[in-house]
């Protein structure tokens, strides 16, 4: 057996506190209408820790401009909030996750209207095929994946 020495691995804890010291930071300055209303969903710090991707819920070509020019402060505050040797220089881009995740509900909604008028919905699907019904081994699926996938 192998035995792990963290529960959590630096990077990880280094994510999530960046993530948080960001998002009441952004916040401040959205409240002071410095910046846009951005949602930060994930931060990725490298494995050396001198850059961090900072990813948003959306970010347009205006807003990608403001975070920019706000980027130095931002790292300020990191660097003051954390004890880290380095602050990371901070990048950001849109959450590839959400583009994702829309394009998914979009074809979910495809496959649902589908299958009101088409009638016979329920053999296409993956996993409805273990002889308790449709909607039995549907629901448990569904609750499989997300807690899988997000």
């Amino acid at each position: 057996m192998r035995r792990r020495t963290a529960t959590y691995p630096r990077a990880l804890r280094v994510n999530q506190v960046l993530r948080q010291v960001l998002a009441e930071e952004l916040e401040r300055l959205a409240d002071a209408d410095e910046v846009p209303m951005v949602t930060v969903t994930s931060v990725e710090v490298a494995a050396d820790m001198r850059s961090a991707v900072v990813y948003l819920a959306s970010l347009d070509e205006a807003t990608a401009a403001v975070l920019e020019e706000h980027r130095g402060h931002l790292q300020r505050t990191v660097g003051s909030q954390m004890t880290i040797k380095r602050t990371p220089r901070l990048s950001f881009r849109a959450d590839p996750a959400i583009a994702a995740g829309s394009r998914v509900e979009e074809l979910l909604r495809g496959l649902h209207s589908g299958e009101v008028s088409g009638g016979a919905g329920g053999s296409g699907v993956p996993g409805s095929s273990g002889g308790s019904g449709p909607s039995g081994s549907q629901g448990s699926h569904d609750g499989e994946q997300r807690a899988g996938g997000g």
